[in-house]
């Protein structure tokens, strides 16, 4: 090596120089999507992605502008990577739903592959400007179509509407991968949740329902400020997102004169995110043993949690959504009683999904318990109180994601 060599390598001063990676802007992408993973994209900061990946703030700015671009950049690569994992092969020979079962592999690997992104996907990509929303939106329109085509080869006889309603809930299922941390080889899942979503598409559907099956509003008395503040910062967190909320906001949402006085019932926002929190998770675990109880088999009691599930999920649908989208921004305290109380009615439903299906490892029901959940929440989001996704449809199409 000559003088000249040894110097660059060491640099002027005798001492190794740290070579910049050339896949640096990969290490930041991947860093910041677990970062704004976990605790939303207004939980975190440059300085925290910098932190993470071991670099200056400053080095972090030479590569993303800010925060924004780099959230930006993550969710509109990950909708690329959905487009591109549904590219089916052009032997028109195949059978149809050969080719969906390839769509469906590219799908659960591109989901798995980026899974942490996936997440904001779901939850955070409101946040997204409204001309990269728009991006978004079409990458997932795409996606759907897709999906509405290859239906409608295997299932000519279902209309647009009910092709799309199959589609969103077969979407539903797979990026439930992204709700939660359980794990199963890729193998594995992609048989499982492929024959969960194929499962949807190979029996007729439910009658749709004749008329809007809108639950009946309960309506809270003004004199009731507890309960008032707690619903309307629920429909708040819901449209908006929860840091763009205020204090204030929720006290003119429930008719109070002043931030102030909120403080008389709940210590903070987080508190009030905190007890709505706790009501949707206790709601699903306080059914479980008056199910079992008043059943004769397993059967039954899943049938009886199916339905109250679906109930409850189109009735709260608000709150349902806010559960999962602001669950980063509950104390650190708080999630950890949340998750014990999920994880353990997750685990009495794959119970009894084990009871009817032997053959499943306790794993796999769990991931099919996710699954499922994710899916009517999809399914009320995007549908509403359209008859097409009836909440007997949309019943009958978690038993098939449960039960295949």
């Amino acid at each position: 090596m000559t003088v000249s060599e040894t110097r660059g390598a060491r640099g002027v001063a005798g001492t190794e120089v740290r070579r910049r990676p050339k896949n640096r802007r990969a290490q930041i992408a991947a860093s910041s999507a677990v970062a704004f993973g976990a605790a939303g994209y207004h939980g975190v900061s440059m300085e925290d992605i910098a932190s993470g990946l071991g670099i200056s703030s400053a080095a972090l700015y030479r590569h993303y502008p800010s925060k924004y671009a780099l959230f930006r950049e993550e969710l509109l690569r990950v909708g690329q990577a959905f487009t591109a994992s549904i590219v089916v092969s052009a032997e028109e020979t195949l059978p149809a739903a050969q080719r969906l079962r390839h769509m469906l592999t590219g799908l659960i690997g591109a989901t798995v592959e980026n899974r942490a992104t996936v997440r904001l996907v779901r939850w955070e990509g409101r946040y997204l400007e409204p001309t990269d929303r728009v991006v978004l939106d079409d990458q997932q329109a795409s996606v759907l179509v897709a999906l509405d085509e290859q239906l409608a080869t295997l299932r000519p006889e279902l209309t647009t509407a009910e092709l799309r309603l199959i589609s969103t809930a077969i979407l539903g299922v797979v990026t439930s991968i992204a709700d939660h941390h359980a794990a199963l080889p890729l193998r594995t899942l992609n048989k499982l949740l492929g024959s969960a979503c194929m499962a949807l598409t190979d029996t007729a559907l439910p009658p749709a329902a004749t008329v809007s099956e809108q639950g009946a509003r309960v309506q809270i008395p003004d004199s009731f400020k507890h309960e008032l503040l707690l619903r309307k910062a629920v429909e708040l967190f819901h449209k908006r997102g929860y840091p763009n909320v205020s204090v204030e906001d929720i006290a003119s949402a429930a008719g109070l004169s002043a931030a102030s006085a909120v403080y008389r019932f709940y210590r903070g926002k987080s508190d009030i995110l905190a007890a709505a929190f706790r009501r949707a998770a206790d709601r699903v675990s306080a059914a479980i043993g008056p199910a079992v109880a008043s059943t004769a088999d397993s059967s039954a009691a899943l049938g009886v949690l199916v339905d109250q599930f679906v109930a409850d999920t189109f009735d709260e649908r608000a709150l349902a959504v806010v559960y999962y989208a602001e669950f980063g921004h509950v104390p650190a305290e708080e999630r950890a009683v949340l998750r014990n109380i999920q994880r353990l009615s997750v685990q009495e439903w794959a119970r009894l999904v084990r009871e009817i299906r032997p053959e499943l490892a306790a794993a796999e029901a769990r991931f099919l318990v996710h699954a499922a959940f994710a899916m009517v929440i999809d399914l009320g989001q995007r549908f509403g109180d359209d008859p097409i996704a009836g909440r007997a449809r949309v019943g009958f199409l978690m038993r098939r994601v449960l039960l295949g």
